[in-house]
C-alpha cells in the first residue's frame, strides 16, 4: 500500500468576517486583567516602573493582535510638571487601516487609561505595611477590552471602512494627561478624528451595573447608531447615561467637539480601594459587552458621517446617486435572496480559477474586493482594496465582475446604490488520500 500525496486547492472564505457574530473572549480578558493587576505592577501608578511594564505589555499585545504600531514599546512619552517632581508617562498607539480608500484617512479612536493609583504605606503596630491598589475594574477591565477589540478589528479588517486607532492612555489618574496630550499635542491629524470611544470601568454586570453609554449626540444622530447596532446579534443593549458623569479620557475629545461615546458599567464601592481585584469582575458580562462594543465600533466606522443628515434615512435617500454602505440600508442587498456568504459559496468559489503560476509559486492569502451594487442589481466598480499578487487580484476581480444581478439594497422602500467589501480567500492545502492502491 502506498500513500500518494494529492495537492488540493481549498478556496476558503472568512464566513465569520461577513456575518456579524459573537466572540468567546473571556480567557483573553482574564489573562490581560491578571497581568495588569499583578503585584509586580505595584498598582500601575503614573510614572512608575509598573506603569511602564504595563505599557510594554500593551504594546506587545496590540502588535500580536495584528495592529500596526505607531509607537515603539517605550510609547509616545510626555512629562507632567509637579512641584514635588516631574512625572514621565507615555501613550501606546496602534492603527488598523480602514478598507475604504475614501474613508481610511478618517479615524475612530478607541481609548482606555492603563494607569492606576499605585500603593499606600500604612503603619501597623509600628511596622510599615504596603497596601496595593490593583485597579481591576478601574481600569484593567477597559484595557483588556481595548486589546480584544483590537484583535477582532484586525482580524476582520475588511468590515471597517474607517481606520481605527487604539490608544492606551498613560497618566489618566493625573488629570487625564495622556488623553489631553494625544488631542492637543501629539496627534497631528486630530481634525480627521470623527469619533472617540472611551472604555472605562467595564468589569461589572447585572441590574446594578448595566452597560451604559454617554454621548453628546442627541436625537436621530445617536438613535441611528444605537438602532443599527441593535440589528446585529448582540445579547444586551446599553442604557443611556443620565445625570452627572465622572471625568474620564473622553473629555479632551469632547472639548474639541469630536463625537464621544463613553462606555462603562459604572462606579462601585470597591473602586480606588485594595478590594478592586479580578475576582470581583463579571466575566460573562464583560464578554457580552465586548461583543456589543465590537458591533458598535463597526457601525461607527462604516457610516459616511456622524451627523444629523446621516442619521436621517429620508435625507440619505433623497441623494439618489449617492453610494451607501451596507449598514445604511434598511434592506440589505441580496444574492438570490441570500447574503454575501451565499454569494461566495455559490458564485465566487464555484467559478474562481486558481492561477496555475500562483499554485507553482505557492501564493495564498486574502484579497479584499469592493464593488457597487447598482439600483438595477448589476455589479459595477469592482476594485481591489487590499491585494496579494496581480494574478490573484485579477482573478478575484474577474469572477466578481461577471456576477449575476443582485437584489439591490433599499432605504425607506427605495432602491439605492450600495457599496460592499468582501474578502476572497486563496488557500493552498495538502491532503493525504488514505487507502489508495498502488
Amino acid at each position: 500500500m502506498k500513500k500518494r500525496r494529492i495537492i488540493t486547492i481549498l478556496l476558503i472564505f472568512c464566513a465569520a468576517s461577513l456575518a456579524a457574530q459573537n466572540f468567546a473572549v473571556t480567557p483573553a480578558l482574564q489573562r490581560h486583567v491578571a497581568f495588569l493587576c499583578d503585584e509586580e505592577q505595584e498598582g500601575r501608578k503614573a510614572g512608575s516602573d509598573g506603569e511602564r511594564a504595563v505599557a510594554r505589555y500593551l504594546h506587545a499585545a496590540l502588535e500580536e493582535a495584528g495592529v500596526l504600531m505607531l509607537t515603539d514599546s517605550l510609547g509616545q512619552d510626555f512629562t507632567i510638571t509637579r512641584p514635588e517632581g516631574d512625572i514621565h508617562s507615555q501613550n501606546i498607539l496602534g492603527i488598523v487601516q480602514g478598507a475604504d480608500p475614501a474613508l481610511r484617512d478618517e479615524y475612530v479612536v478607541v481609548g482606555a487609561r492603563y494607569d492606576h493609583i499605585g500603593t499606600h504605606v500604612l503603619m501597623v503596630d509600628g511596622e510599615p505595611v504596603v497596601q496595593l491598589y490593583p485597579g481591576a475594574d478601574r481600569n484593567a477591565s477597559g484595557v483588556a477590552m481595548l486589546i480584544e477589540l483590537a484583535r477582532l478589528v484586525a482580524e476582520y479588517q475588511g468590515l471597517f471602512r474607517r481606520s481605527i486607532i487604539f490608544v492606551g492612555f498613560g497618566a489618566g489618574e493625573e488629570g487625564m494627561a495622556g488623553a489631553w496630550y494625544f488631542v492637543n499635542r501629539a496627534f497631528e491629524q486630530i481634525g480627521s478624528v470623527k469619533a472617540m470611544i472611551d472604555l472605562d470601568c467595564l468589569g461589572r454586570g447585572g441590574f446594578d451595573h448595566p452597560l451604559t453609554v454617554f454621548s453628546q449626540l442627541r436625537g436621530k444622530d445617536f438613535d441611528y447608531l444605537l438602532d443599527k447596532t441593535a440589528e446585529q446579534p448582540v445579547v444586551r443593549l446599553p442604557e443611556i447615561a443620565r445625570g452627572e458623569l465622572p471625568a474620564s479620557d473622553y473629555l479632551p475629545f469632547y472639548e474639541r467637539k469630536i463625537p464621544v461615546f463613553w462606555f462603562s458599567t459604572g462606579t462601585a464601592r470597591e473602586h480606588r480601594t485594595i478590594k478592586d481585584t479580578p475576582r470581583l469582575l463579571d466575566w460573562s458580562s464583560m464578554e457580552i459587552n465586548c461583543n456589543y462594543l465590537y458591533h458598535f465600533l463597526m457601525i461607527v466606522a462604516d457610516i459616511d458621517e456622524i451627523s444629523s443628515e446621516n442619521a436621517d434615512p429620508e435625507k440619505r435617500a433623497a441623494r439618489a446617486e449617492r453610494v451607501y454602505a451596507v449598514s445604511d440600508c434598511d434592506v440589505r442587498p441580496q444574492f438570490f435572496h441570500s447574503n454575501e456568504r451565499h454569494f461566495l459559496q455559490s458564485w465566487v468559489y464555484k467559478y474562481l480559477k486558481y492561477p496555475e503560476r500562483a499554485i507553482e509559486q505557492k501564493l495564498q492569502g486574502q484579497v479584499l474586493v469592493s464593488f457597487i451594487i447598482e439600483k438595477d442589481g448589476s455589479v459595477t466598480n469592482v476594485e481591489v482594496e487590499h491585494g496579494l499578487d496581480d494574478m490573484l487580484d485579477d482573478e478575484a476581480v474577474r469572477v466578481i465582475s461577471i456576477s449575476p444581478k443582485w437584489i439591490p439594497g433599499q432605504i425607506k422602500g427605495k432602491k439605492v446604490r450600495t457599496r460592499m467589501v468582501i474578502p476572497v480567500e486563496f488557500r493552498l492545502a495538502s491532503k493525504w488520500d488514505i487507502g489508495l492502491k498502488k
